[in-house]
């Protein structure tokens, strides 16, 4: 415990899912967390739960797909040594050619300009302390080309590129940056299995370990790593944190419309 004592940390989309597993593994570790959050409800809670655990953490709103927003809750946030890059708004299953331009706009707003702002907000400081870590979530989805999600593989894989081009320039300031594709039963991946009736069995069934991760107990671990001194001459790669799913590949077939 403590390997991020003293350390402060923006999540975003960390009112649930992975986004809230991280940001409490984050405040367990000593963190100071920011819960970069829509919803006030569910970020307000998890900043409540950590608090009421003894660790530090505190909500602050923010629409990521706005450029103030982001802008003006990165400012709120102070100087970040660690920045977590996890929001996201699902989109329903459809083949390429019924993905409507909207839906890519907001996948690309989500998934690649978001963190594109929080990232060149964060510069500065983790730049002249010499020190910082940027962890950003993927998804085995656009690596594989999973059916059905063309706007967030675009997306996803857009974010990968980012991260790795922003690790090339950025190292020679001792700024880390690396992602992370996990497989985890988070609330937007519930939400698409609802859609898909067997298919969360059938993904289970074909994992090397025969489950989905927990967000708190197999992704936050891992993001502290990456967040920590432990992980000072690691960047630019990417962790699949998914069980070993990545190894032969997820059999994600969904039942798609002609």
């Amino acid at each position: 415990m403590g390997r991020l004592l003293g350390r402060s940390a923006v999540v975003t989309g960390a009112g649930a899912g992975i986004g809230r597993g991280i940001a409490r593994r984050f405040a367990a570790e000593g963190a100071s967390v920011i819960i970069a959050e829509f919803d006030p409800d569910s970020g307000g809670n998890c900043a409540d739960e950590i608090v009421h655990d003894g660790g530090v953490a505190r909500f602050v709103q923010v629409d990521v797909t706005d450029k103030d927003s982001v802008s003006a809750m990165m400012t709120e946030a102070g100087p970040v040594d660690v920045l977590v890059n996890n929001a996201w708004l699902g989109s329903g299953v459809a083949r390429v050619e019924d993905k409507s331009d909207a839906l890519f706009d907001t996948a690309l707003r989500f998934g690649v300009y978001a963190c594109q702002w929080t990232m060149q907000a964060a510069l500065p400081n983790m730049r002249d302390r010499g020190w910082g870590r940027i962890v950003n979530i993927a998804s085995l989805n656009g690596v594989n080309a999973h059916m059905g999600s063309a706007d967030y593989n675009v997306a996803k894989e857009g974010l990968r590129a980012l991260t790795r081009t922003a690790a090339r320039e950025w190292a020679r300031y001792g700024i880390c940056c690396n992602i992370i594709c996990p497989a985890a039963l988070a609330d937007s991946t519930r939400r698409i299995m609802a859609q898909q009736p067997g298919m969360i069995e059938k993904i289970e069934a074909a994992n090397p370990m025969g489950r989905m991760g927990d967000p708190e107990a197999d992704i936050g671990p891992v993001a502290v790593f990456l967040a920590s001194d432990d992980a000072r001459y690691l960047t630019g790669n990417t962790l699949f944190v998914d069980g070993g799913g990545h190894i032969n590949g997820v059999d994600w077939t969904p039942d798609l419309e002609d």
